[in-house]
């Protein structure tokens, strides 16, 4: 059954335009009043719209405004709250900048911003002031602001030939695409002369010379047309969005895909800006590709990063960047097309090589010859560029004196060595010593040192060893041929090796960075604490960079030094500023990027699944240099990796608290089961005998009543030695028990609980066993008395009624007393006597009598502890039955003799 389509379902709205739309709604909104040139009364319309908004009740504040003497201008902000601005100091100066942390404190409804592509004074959060506006936005604040047509990144080039000048403050394409509302603030060319001329845009000297360069009528209607049209695009893109929103019909047009090659030449940014202008044009995505040849490394340090900053360019204006390696470049190209549904290939006019030359090819030539599928645009300089006259690189000054001296010494070797070797034998082939000086040059210093000495050796063999010698002719026709054919062969051969020893260079840095990597990732697998992942993490990024690291991990909402190598834990004010907007904002932050570039440190954030966790800053160990790609991309998986070990060990954490938690829970319902349970059993006797008494007592026996009485003492006892036990228990656990320091005689504590012991149970007996001669020893008496009761009660709990408990004190060996509770009952399980002191704990079902709550040994053991003792539980020690309590309680400072009787039994 065919599917139709119904009609609501025509109108149905695109999700992608929705999301979009819910984007947008938590941001502030951004109003841009674009110009052609300065003077067309850009600040004007936005102060004027402002005023009426602000008379309607807006709450309307001005950030930053700049009249540049304008009086008109300046009027406007009559009656305006104006910010504050901030001073920062910079080379004698003192500069006045917006002050976004203001602004945002402020919060007002709309916040005007003039010149948003102003560059701020160094040491501020953002290096730009578009940025700022982008910060405001995220705050939810409304921005209006002023740009000139000039200032977009992608026109700079187009305005230098237009206007033969070069513009250093510059904004994004992508920024100004995010705008939501763009007012075009025309003025014909003609009349924004006439106001130069007035003096109405620059003074009298700046303005003639504005006129003599920039503000001429060609130049001002190429600019007027730019703005034009970037705004039909622009409002173009936002009709198409309220219909996809509306769910309206097409037909859409057919999306394009573009794709810019990127080379290391002086053309590599115009191209980016050219496809830049294109793929805003068409509304398409882009692409910038970089291809390096499999067997050729790029080693010249400025093609490099000529490179590295037009990939930089095509990631501000809003590209994917790629880079790829491949042994054919254009079928590389031709294929990554293919496979990424590319329409346009965007490529500049290649440089031709000598060898190009010859074969009438180039790179971009081949290109446009062999694509089948995307149309190809070659993008010309403004200049014919210059052959290369040969495909290596200039040596720099060290390069050139070390080749050089290593030549020069390869070759004078070489003369020795075959000098010597004359005098030995006569050698047919003695050109093979310098074809060797020549590999050895080539494999140690490269390949200028290696031509280098391919010359020298051409003219040292021909003057050492070639008749006539000692000078530079050549007698005969063929000695002339085969002294050419070994300089062509010395060249090529040292040519080969010096490309072959980049080549391995190159290879083994990828090649560390691969094991640096590999390594980090076996390492990291294996910890499960922190401090081992910081540890890792900071000294594998210290030695990827050749440099230093420093960690921030995050803690109560605020950034906090984890970790670093070397260890440090310092940073500066630009450093933490950087951190803390790398963290925040989820991007890199500090040296060498856009945002807080003055910052000693570049900081990466740290992201796992749940959201930053920190941020890894690193400075590399050559300053002067951006990061390798291929190190940068090392470094940011490490930062990956080390994000998601740090929120595991985080989770290993939550999971031994959560455990904890749950034992502790557990413990809790176990308290509570026992304290329901011994507590109901004597209230339950005490309420029984109360309401017998009550109801029943004139009709009792007298013997009867005082039974029930008796009952209720002995409940209540009951009753209230349950209640001091977890009392001091709880003293025990939170530290608050509060232990005497008096001289106490322990031999009155044993007998003041043995005393007690025989009156509560009179039918057991106790037997004590004190030596003479004790030391005293500093306590509480109470406690202590208190301990031996509950040991005694203990011992009578668990052995027959019939047996006999012992309580001994003897001199401990090393000084103190030792003192022993034992008893003849069933002993306590293996397995049991390093239990027996934990709270809760009972091994045996006892005499008969109600079971305790299991405090009393923990009771023990916390008491001892606090007066500087030790408890420990031995059993069975005797026949297999029986349990000894040891307790060890240290001397006082002074002993004073105590006599007492040896044998004291009952």
């Amino acid at each position: 059954m065919a599917n139709t389509l119904r009609p609501e379902d025509a109108r149905r709205p695109s999700a992608k335009a929705f999301l979009e739309l819910a984007t947008n709604e938590r941001r502030g909104k951004l109003k841009v009043f674009l110009g052609m040139a300065p003077g067309v009364g850009k600040t004007y319309a936005m102060l004027s719209a402002a005023r009426a908004l602000k008379r309607e009740g807006l709450d309307v504040v001005v950030g930053v405004v700049e009249t540049h003497g304008r009086s008109e201008t300046a009027a406007l902000l009559d009656g305006l709250d104006v910010l504050p601005r901030r001073t920062v100091s910079y080379r004698n100066r003192t500069l006045m900048e917006f002050d976004i942390d203001a602004a945002i404190a402020r919060r007002p409804a709309l916040l005007l911003v003039d010149e948003f592509a102003h560059t701020n004074a160094p040491g501020l959060v953002h290096p730009k002031r578009y940025q700022d506006v982008e910060g405001v936005l995220q705050a939810g604040i409304d921005v209006w602001t002023t740009l000139n047509i000039q200032h977009l990144e992608s026109l700079t080039d187009v305005v230098e030939r237009i206007a033969g000048i070069t513009v250093r403050e510059t904004v994004p394409d992508k920024v100004l695409e995010r705008a939501d509302e763009i007012v075009v603030v025309d003025l014909p060319p003609e009349d924004l002369i006439q106001r130069l001329k007035e003096g109405k845009v620059y003074l009298p000297d700046n303005a003639r010379r504005a006129m003599d360069q920039f503000f001429q009528m060609g130049n001002l209607t190429a600019l007027r047309e730019l703005a034009l049209r970037r705004t039909a695009d622009r409002v173009d893109e936002q009709m198409l969005s309220q219909l996809r929103r509306q769910g309206i019909e097409g037909p859409w047009p057919t999306a394009e895909r573009l794709m810019v090659c990127v080379g290391d030449d002086e053309l590599a940014e115009p191209v980016v800006r050219a496809a830049a202008r294109m793929a805003t044009a068409l509304k398409s995505d882009w692409i910038a590709v970089h291809v390096v040849q499999s067997e050729r490394e790029q080693t010249d340090r400025g093609s490099v990063r000529r490179m590295e900053k037009a990939m930089r360019l095509a990631d501000r204006l809003g590209a994917t960047t790629v880079r790829l390696r491949a042994k054919d470049l254009t079928a590389e190209v031709l294929a990554y097309a293919k496979r990424n549904n590319i329409t346009q290939i965007i490529v500049g006019r290649s440089r031709p090589q000598l060898l190009d030359r010859w074969r009438g090819k180039s790179f971009s030539t081949e290109l446009v010859a062999e694509a089948a599928g995307p149309s190809v645009t070659v993008v010309a300089p403004d200049a014919p560029l210059a052959p290369l006259s040969s495909p290596w690189h200039l040596p720099d000054i060290s390069e050139f004196w070390s080749g050089g001296i290593a030549a020069v010494v390869a070759v004078a070797g070489g003369v020795i060595a075959g000098r010597m070797l004359e005098k030995i034998t006569q050698l047919p082939n003695l050109s093979m010593i310098f074809l060797f000086a020549v590999l050895v040059c080539a494999l140690r210093f490269g390949t200028y040192s290696a031509v280098a000495a391919a010359v020298l050796s051409f003219l040292a063999f021909n003057f050492f060893f070639i008749d006539p010698r000692y000078t530079l002719t050549i007698a005969s026709p063929y000695e002339l041929f085969g002294l050419l054919i070994f300089l062509v062969v010395a060249a090529a051969t040292g040519g080969l090796a010096g490309r072959l020893r980049e080549q391995a260079n190159a290879t083994r840095e990828r090649a560390e960075a691969t094991q640096a990597l590999y390594e980090f990732s076996g390492k990291l697998s294996a910890t499960t604490e922190i401090d081992d992942v910081l540890w890792l993490l900071a000294a594998q990024s210290a030695a990827l960079v050749k440099g230093k690291s420093i960690i921030l991990l995050e803690h109560a909402n605020e950034l906090s030094i984890a970790g670093g190598w070397p260890p440090d834990d310092t940073l500066g004010t630009a450093d933490w500023a950087a951190a803390r907007w790398a963290h925040r904002n989820g991007e890199p932050a500090g040296y060498l990027t856009e945002t807080m570039p003055s910052a000693a440190f570049q900081f990466r954030p740290l992201i796992a699944s749940a959201g930053p966790v920190g941020v890894l800053g690193v400075v590399p160990g050559d300053a002067d240099e951006a990061l390798p790609s291929a190190t940068g991309s090392a470094l940011q998986s490490f930062a990956d990796q080390a994000a998601v070990a740090i929120e595991r060990t985080r989770l290993f954490e939550q999971a031994a608290k959560a455990a904890t938690a749950a034992e502790s829970e557990r413990l809790r319902g176990v308290l509570l089961s026992s304290i329901s349970h011994d507590l109901r059993t004597p209230l339950a006797s005490i309420l029984g005998s109360a309401t017998s008494l009550r109801q029943l007592g004139d009709r009792m026996r007298k013997q009867d009543r005082a039974d029930l009485l008796a009952t209720i003492e002995e409940e209540a006892t009951r009753l209230s030695s349950f209640v001091s036990n977890l009392l001091d228990m709880t003293k025990v656990e939170t530290g608050l028990l509060d232990i005497r320091r008096d001289w106490v005689d322990v031999a009155d504590a044993v007998r003041g609980a043995a005393a007690r012991a025989r009156k509560i149970f009179p039918a057991r007996h106790i037997e004590t066993v004190i030596a003479a001669n004790l030391p005293l020893i500093r306590g509480d008496a109470a406690m202590l008395e208190q301990v031996m009761f509950n040991l005694i009660d203990n011992a009578h709990k668990y052995s027959p009624p019939e047996s006999v408990t012992r309580v001994s004190i003897t001199p401990a060996t090393g000084g103190g007393l030792h003192i022993r509770v034992t008893d003849d009952g069933i002993g306590i399980p293996p397995e049991a006597l390093n239990k027996v002191f934990d709270k809760f704990y009972r091994a045996h079902v006892g005499d008969g009598r109600a079971p305790g709550t299991g405090l009393g040994l923990s009771i023990c053991a916390g008491i001892v502890s606090a007066m500087g003792g030790t408890i420990s539980a031995q059993s069975p020690i005797a026949d297999g039955k029986g349990t000894e309590i040891s307790i060890l309680l240290p001397a006082g400072e002074e002993s004073v003799s105590t006599e007492t009787s040896p044998k004291d039994t009952a």
